[in-house]
Formats: C-alpha cells, sequence, structure tokens
C-alpha cells in the first residue's frame, strides 16, 4: 500500500510540474538546422536512457515478486550456482552496445555541426567576430561595417560564421535555439556555423562562469527576413555614430553596460587574434621592430655605463 501511494504522488508531482511547462525548453525549440540535429542528439539520449531505466525497474519489480521470501516453503535452499556464460555475455554486451551506438551518433552529428549547416554550402557566410568582455558581447559586422554591443540582428536562410574571442577570462557563447555552445578565449579565434529558419527574438548567453557578473552576460538575437535585415543595416549606417578606440576601451571596463550600435567595427585599430595577430604578441611587425630596436639601444646604452665605470 505504501508502495502504491509513493508511486501515485511521484506521478502527481511529475503531471503538475509538466503541466506548469508553458513553454518547452529552448534548446529542444530548435529554429535553425544545427540547433534541429543537437536536438535530436539530445532526444535520442533521452530515449535511449529512459529505455534503459524501464527495462532496469522491469526485471526489478519480476525478481522482487518472483523470488520474495513468502513464496518458499520453509525448508527451501536455493540451488548452488557457478555461473551463467550467457548472462554474463549479455550484461556486458548490452553496455558495450549502448555506449557504441552513442559514440557513433555523437561523432556523427559533431561533424555535422561542426560544417557549414546542410542546404547552405553554395551560400557565402556572414562573418560576425563575437568577442566577450566582463561581462559584455561586443559584435563586429566587416561586411556591414557595423557594431553592436549586447544584441544581434541576423538574416534568415544565410549562413552564420561566429568568429570567437575574448578580451578578458573565457567566455561560452551560446543561443539555445539556434545552436552553440562554443568557447570564447583569448589569444586565439574559434570559429562556430549557424544558421536561422525562423524569424523570431531569441536569448543568448555566456553559459560559463566568468566572474561575478556573469548571470548578466546575456544577449538578445532578433532575426529577420533578408529584405528587413538590409533595411536595419542601412538605418544603423545613417543614424549611428563611429566606434572610436576611446570608446571602446572604455567598454571593455568591467561592468555591465546596456545595448549599443556604432559605425565602423574595433578590428580597425584592436584586431582579432588570428593570422599574423594570433598568439600573446598581438602588436604589428613595426611594434616589434620598434621594441626591439628600444631594448637593444638601451642594453647598448647599459653596457656603455658599465664600461665608463
Amino acid at each position: 500500500m505504501k508502495i502504491k501511494w509513493a508511486l501515485l504522488t511521484i506521478l502527481f508531482t511529475i503531471a503538475t510540474v509538466l503541466t506548469g511547462c508553458d513553454n518547452p525548453l529552448m534548446v529542444l525549440d530548435p529554429k535553425g538546422p544545427v540547433a534541429a540535429t543537437q536536438a535530436d542528439v539530445i532526444m535520442i539520449s533521452i530515449w535511449t536512457m529512459a529505455f534503459v531505466v524501464l527495462v532496469v525497474m522491469v526485471l526489478y519489480i519480476f525478481m522482487i515478486m518472483k523470488y520474495r521470501a513468502s513464496k518458499q516453503r520453509d525448508d527451501y535452499e536455493p540451488p548452488h550456482i557457478e555461473g551463467s556464460k550467457v548472462l554474463e555475455i549479455i550484461w556486458v554486451a548490452i553496455p558495450i552496445l549502448i555506449v557504441a551506438f552513442l559514440s557513433v551518433v555523437t561523432v556523427k552529428t559533431t561533424n555535422e555541426v561542426e560544417a557549414t549547416p546542410k542546404g547552405y554550402g553554395d551560400q557565402e557566410p556572414l562573418i560576425i567576430y563575437a568577442s566577450s568582455s566582463n561581462w559584455k558581447w561586443h559584435f563586429s559586422y566587416p561586411e556591414e561595417d557595423i557594431e553592436t554591443v549586447n544584441y544581434l540582428f541576423l538574416p534568415t536562410n544565410r549562413p552564420i560564421e561566429f568568429k570567437l574571442y575574448s578580451f578578458g577570462p573565457i567566455s561560452s557563447f551560446w543561443i539555445p535555439q539556434l545552436g552553440g555552445q562554443k568557447y570564447a578565449m583569448s589569444d586565439m579565434v574559434n570559429t562556430l556555423h549557424l544558421a536561422a529558419d525562423v524569424p523570431g527574438e531569441y536569448m543568448g548567453r555566456n553559459s560559463n562562469f566568468s566572474g561575478s557578473g556573469f548571470a548578466q552576460q546575456t544577449f538578445n538575437v532578433n532575426v529577420l527576413s533578408a529584405e528587413e535585415y538590409d533595411k536595419w543595416v542601412d538605418e544603423i549606417k545613417a543614424t549611428a555614430k563611429p566606434i572610436t578606440e576611446e570608446k571602446f576601451n572604455e567598454l571593455l571596463k568591467p561592468g555591465h553596460v546596456g545595448q549599443s550600435t556604432y559605425t565602423g567595427t574595433h578590428l580597425e585599430f584592436s584586431p582579432a587574434p588570428e593570422g599574423e595577430n594570433a598568439g600573446h604578441d598581438h602588436g604589428s611587425s613595426d611594434t616589434e621592430e620598434h621594441d626591439s630596436k628600444d631594448s637593444h639601444e638601451e642594453h647598448s646604452e647599459h653596457s656603455n655605463m658599465n664600461h665608463d665605470h
């Protein structure tokens, strides 16, 4: 009787919780091909685990009912069993098959999401440099020559290629309904391929703890039709002020800011750590030459002083 009431309580609780969910989980409500692939993998994993749990619970109930002590006579003695090769093969083989199946699914889908989304291979991607700082996101559009802070505008039905890096601690770029997540780190650029099929407004965030203010390091993603996206770009170019090095350095200071928009990008005076700017020294070759020359002159002067002494 107690078991019956416990099961009824669990079922009632689950039903109540699910009834209160007005909106589905964002990762299971994809609005792009990459997110759809990832949602499929999540559901495959959930159903696989649910099947394993169900089989185990059925076998458990069967065993305790069939072999419970109350069914046996008082003088019952269990038989001496050496072991069963068949059972041993079964309980070893089944986990191996499950892991192998999930591994194949994971490898296949990982290759898919790391490449340009299916159906978009013949299109030129929109490249956006997404850089993080404490605690904000900076989005540079080299093709449009504009920059936004803490919000994105994207066109539908066009591949998006994000170039991720950080001006501070490691952050994780994530738009649950479009795909992700991937790390943004200093001194290197990671590439993330996404695409949006459905216009709408979605949420993006930093999903990696990077300090006391990371929970508010979010950004809005507005997905528009191609025509509306072009209108937005024209409007920004006509109304926004240019980004300056002084303003950008101010934005890099730790803290929270609202949304803002600029013409030009910070890539002109603070390039991404890729190509010749990759690595720990982001200076140009001219700067390196100048620093080397100054260091050599300082060393020579120091040597002459020691010689005179």
